[in-house]
């Protein structure tokens, strides 16, 4: 029985649900909720703040958008290392001390005058912090707690993830206006601290922590990948997970296709949308409240997304997902930027978000196996930044150097018609299909 201090509430809490018939993986799916969406707020917040701190400081687009990138590539670079810091520490310490790196960078940038200060704050410390704290916090909790029902989690911990970047925005947007980026900046650190209170409270790392299985199962889970690896070295566990996983091809389409995804959802929308308005003649406040429409719809998508995840093809329903995000991406150059054109995008584009995480963690849980798949899926999700990365710069070069965004819209759209396409070329999974990898390298004899 745990007897540290911080860990009271949650055993009573524990206690509690057990008599109600209520597994506590539930508890731990609630305060990942709120954990992600709360760092969600704070890795969308640059979004609304490209243009107070262009008119502070003279800064252009494109120098920002520098900055930016390297907080969206460490987002993602940081996937696989959180993983096995997980795997190593636990998530609830990892989240904690995430939740610290984050508000300290925050923080600090409130006095920050040069762009090299904007790069290491908003850049490193942030892009670290948030990164720690991922869809790979999702994917693991939803593996670790729960055997069925495993894809509606993922999709619920998900549209957290992308409904925190959008939702918080309008309300950063006006404190912008009213206040300046600096009292934004303050609210989304008060987010942060009661976002960790709750993870001190009610975050455990496993069900056996408290004497149960995973919600779904009626027998301990055995020794596996994942009580190995907490013996292992950090970067050692997260590379050989690389080295397995790039021995696939599997890996290296859903780590493509992810590519694009992170190109046309974090990079471009997230981070270029209200400065693509303001060219049009609307507001941040309006501008962000459109993200605002994307994300309720965006939730509305990603859950349904996870229970569709459970019952149906998944490559069939990211064929759809890319396939609609690339027509809406075509669209919105053509909405003459009106309010029904706009409408019309948010609900759309909003429905199809990032719809495309259940599926993909699925599949690679279904090629990997469960007690890999975070690390793996760690990897899939560096892609995913690196493509954020990527437009996130080029995009605001485009806007730099060619007045405009819209080139990289076009090739944003472009590319998802790729990502549909390329999606198919994956065989059906089969059942036991994860272990075999793992049980063949088991058989192979051991090499000087």
């Amino acid at each position: 029985m745990a007897t540290h201090p911080s860990l009271l509430v949650s055993d009573a809490v524990a206690a509690s649900l057990a008599r109600r018939g209520i597994h506590y993986g539930w508890a731990v799916a609630a305060v990942t909720f709120l954990t992600m969406l709360v760092t969600a707020g704070a890795v969308g917040a640059p979004g609304v703040l490209i243009l107070p701190l262009q008119r502070e400081f003279g800064w252009d687009t494109a120098t920002i958008g520098s900055a930016l990138a390297v907080r969206l590539l460490l987002f993602g670079l940081m996937g696989p290392f959180a993983a096995a810091l997980m795997n190593r520490y636990g998530p609830r310490r990892i989240v904690l001390l995430a939740l610290a790196l984050i508000a300290g960078g925050l923080l600090a940038s409130l006095g920050m005058r040069e762009v090299w200060q904007l790069v290491l704050l908003w850049g490193v410390v942030v892009g670290v912090g948030t990164g720690l704290t991922a869809l790979v916090l999702g994917a693991t909790v939803a593996t670790r707690w729960f055997s069925h029902r495993r894809g509606l989690v993922v999709g619920l911990l998900t549209a957290s993830s992308a409904t925190g970047q959008l939702v918080v925005l309008p309300l950063l947007a006006a404190l912008t206006e009213a206040l300046g980026w600096r009292a934004a900046l303050l609210v989304i650190c008060g987010l942060l601290l009661t976002a960790g209170l709750g993870v001190l409270a009610l975050m455990r790392d496993r069900p056996e922590d408290l004497g149960l299985v995973p919600y779904g199962e009626t027998a301990p889970a055995g020794p596996g990948a994942i009580g190995s690896q907490a013996t292992g070295a950090i970067a050692g566990g997260a590379i050989a997970a690389l080295r397995e996983a790039a021995a696939a091809r599997v890996f290296w389409v859903l780590f493509a296709t992810f590519f694009i995804c992170g190109a046309s959802t974090n990079g471009l929308i997230q981070t270029h949308f209200i400065p693509l308005c303001a060219d049009y003649g609307i507001g941040p406040v309006q501008g962000a409240s459109v993200l605002a429409v994307m994300g309720v719809f965006d939730f509305i998508g990603t859950v349904a997304s996870g229970w569709l995840s459970d019952r149906y093809d998944n490559r069939w329903l990211l064929f759809w997902y890319y396939g609609l995000r690339g027509l809406s991406l075509m669209f919105l150059p053509f909405s003459d930027f009106s309010f029904v054109g706009l409408s019309l995008f948010a609900v759309f584009y909003g429905l199809d978000w990032i719809a495309t995480v259940p599926p993909t963690v699925r599949l690679t849980a279904a090629r990997f196996g469960r007690e890999r798949a975070n690390l793996v899926f760690g990897w899939v999700f560096a892609g995913h930044q690196l493509g954020a990365a990527t437009i996130a710069y080029g995009a605001g070069l485009s806007r730099a150097e060619l007045a405009s965004y819209l080139p990289a819209f076009f090739a944003a759209g472009a590319l998802c018609l790729i990502a549909a396409l390329l999606i198919l070329t994956l065989g059906r999974p089969v059942a036991g299909q994860a272990s075999a990898p793992r049980q063949a390298a088991a058989a192979r004899p051991a090499r000087a």
